[in-house]
């Protein structure tokens, strides 16, 4: 039977239409990439340095390791570089973040020192422990388990965070769990101290820095992330060549070749927006 009333996009009122009847304007409403950011290929490029630097901080980890593994630097001499490193770190970041408006003061510093020393002090105490927590375990699977957690690490960090807790407690817990790992396969609790003292410096402090230092002036932080770069494909050619060549594959590809590869996919991008959508009141 012919209707003769207009049929209207209404669910709350009987109409001589079925259900699922739409007329010819339904699709008059259809927008497509209303909400989509275009980006230019030096964008991509210096947003890539951040995984490229969280890369970079496992591979010093493994560098690191290496090192106090075949006695060619002393565990006391890292953990002095490291502790140096920190604080010069500290005190930058403290800078920035009074240049950006942030309050800075002595409670502040107070409050991470005493952080700090209650670390040191439980890792210390700790050490002698850890040296011998997996004499059970066989080498391989220690390196088995490390490897996974060090991925874990570089998967679930939060690379876009804007909290203080940047790392996330799932990346931080697996960078942890895997300088726990390769501390109990070293030789002293020296060995073990620094170890973990030093992979906490790496993923847990270093990223806060990370953040700051891109925030108060991009350049800095691009040409960081270059200085980083070598300083770690001369720590790895030291102990591994392949390991060195690696790295810096991997390093090329995500600052490299994924933005081009990003950049080039972007005019294909074909997002629909229309009345299917959720309805938000206006």
């Amino acid at each position: 039977m012919a209707t003769t009333t207009q049929w209207r996009k209404i669910l709350y009122e009987k109409q001589d239409y079925a259900d699922n009847y739409v007329d010819a304007s339904f699709l008059n409403e259809l927008r497509k990439n209303l909400f989509v950011r275009a980006y230019d290929y030096q964008t991509l490029v210096v947003e890539s340095t951040c995984i490229t630097q969280q890369f970079t901080s496992i591979a010093l980890f493994i560098a690191m390791f290496f090192c106090m593994e075949d006695h060619s630097v002393s565990p006391q001499a890292f953990w002095v570089l490291a502790s140096l490193l920190t604080i010069c770190g500290y005190t930058s970041n403290m800078m920035m973040l009074k240049f950006q408006g942030s309050e800075v003061t002595i409670e502040l510093f107070l409050r991470h020192l005493k952080t700090c020393l209650l670390f040191q002090g439980f890792s210390a105490a700790l050490s002698p422990l850890l040296v011998s927590l997996t004499e059970t375990i066989s080498t391989d699977t220690i390196y088995a388990m490390t490897t996974v957690m060090l991925l874990a690490n570089l998967l679930f960090y939060n690379y876009q965070s804007s909290e203080e807790s940047v790392p996330g407690a799932l990346s931080l817990n697996a960078a942890v769990f895997a300088s726990v790992c390769l501390a109990s396969r070293l030789h002293t609790p020296w060995h073990a101290f620094t170890t973990v003292t030093t992979s906490f410096e790496l993923f847990a402090l270093w990223p806060l820095f990370r953040r700051n230092l891109k925030t108060w002036n991009q350049t800095t932080h691009v040409i960081f992330s270059l200085i980083l770069t070598c300083v770690c494909i001369i720590c790895l050619g030291s102990k591994t060549f392949v390991g060195a060549v690696l790295y810096t594959l991997v390093v090329l590809f995500v600052t490299c070749v994924c933005p081009a590869w990003l950049y080039r996919l972007q005019p294909h991008k074909n997002n629909i927006y229309g009345p299917w959508d959720e309805a938000t009141p206006t």
